[in-house]
Order: structure tokens, then sequence, then C-alpha cells
């Protein structure tokens, strides 16, 4: 019986080794299930957009036929800084429902809305990302300026870092604007009295 035994343990050990090793190579044939991070960096339509942080795209202006790619891209929630009246023939914000994405809206006509105001309701849209987010406007210069006084009013940033930080958003043309209200801010801080910091603003 000891021999018997032994006899059918040998037997059995070639039919294990070949079940092993046909386990193995099945796990390292079957590729690995594509996660959204790995469509998202390998769709064309992101490629026109720039990526100034983990999990947000930003650039210019998006229209009908692009939604569909954007959405397959990983596109979770657009958020658009342009006003409708510069796309009249395009309800962006049915479409981009229509697409199955999150839509917010944050009007910026030009560089006379650059507020405060407007740079903290940036930061909150910014701060209540649905997913994988697409900010835009027209060009991306607009989100750029947003993102500069942003670094420099609500994070500290200096001068410098917060162009700089724009530049990464999009900021082209309304660098001036930007530098020159940063300016004014560093003028009344450093004024003694309501007349200096008035003299600020005459500076403007």
């Amino acid at each position: 019986m000891r021999v018997l035994s032994a006899l059918l343990k040998i037997a059995a050990a070639p039919i294990a080794l070949a079940l092993a090793l046909s386990a193995c190579a099945t796990a390292q044939d079957t590729p690995a299930a594509s996660t959204d991070d790995e469509v998202t960096m390998q769709s064309p339509v992101l490629e026109r957009f720039a990526t100034p942080v983990d999990g947000i795209h930003s650039g210019g202006r998006v229209s009908a036929d692009d939604l569909p790619a954007l959405r397959a891209a990983g596109i979770r929630h657009v958020i658009n800084l342009a006003p409708a009246a510069e796309t009249p023939g395009f309800d962006e914000a049915a479409a981009v429902r229509a697409a199955g994405m999150r839509y917010d809206s944050l009007p910026i006509a030009g560089a006379a809305d650059l507020d405060r105001e407007a740079v903290v309701a940036f930061d909150l849209l910014l701060q209540a990302a649905d997913g994988l987010t697409l900010v835009h406007c027209a060009s991306g210069n607009r989100v750029g300026a947003l993102a500069a006084l942003r670094a420099a009013w609500l994070h500290g940033a200096d001068e410098e870092a917060a162009v700089e930080e724009g530049r990464r958003w999009g900021l082209r043309g309304l660098e001036g604007e930007v530098r020159g209200r940063l300016a004014r801010e560093r003028c009344v801080a450093d004024a003694g009295d309501a007349d200096s910091a008035a003299r600020c603003d005459a500076a403007g």
C-alpha cells in the first residue's frame, strides 16, 4: 500500500505542475483592465488642454462635437468661464448635461470681472469639482487669470509665483491685468491711511 500511495503521488506531481504553469501563463498573458486615468492619458481630445493639477484640465472653448469624446476620456465635470453670449448658437449647459456630465458656469466677460468675488467663486467651484474636471473659457486666458489671482489672494503666493501658476492654467494676454491688481493690493496693504489707499486707486 505504501508503494502504491507513493506511485500515485509521483504520477500526480506533473499534472499539478502543468496546471500551475498554465494558470501563471494565463495571468501573464491577460492584459489588465484599463483605468479611467489610462484612458484619459491616451485620449487625443485632451491634448489641447493643459493639466495644471491632478484631476483638472484647463483651456479654450469646446463644441458640441467635443462632448462625447470628452465624456469618453473621463471628463465628468465642465466649468465654463465664458458668458453664454459668446456662443449664441450653442447651449453648452444643456449639451454638457445631456452628455452625462455636470456643468457649472462662472461668467467672466473680461478684465473688469477679475475681482475677489469671482476668485472666491472660482475657488469654491474647484473645491467642489466632481471627478475629472475641465475648466475653460474661449482660450484659457481668463482661466489662467483667475488661477493666478487665486494663488495670490487665497493661497498667499507672491506675484511671480502667482503669475507662473496662472500661466500653467492658460494665462497670457491678461497677465498685465493680473499684475496690476496684485500691485494695487500691495499698495493698499502698505498704505498708512485712507488718503494713501485712495492714491493706490488713482495710480490704478
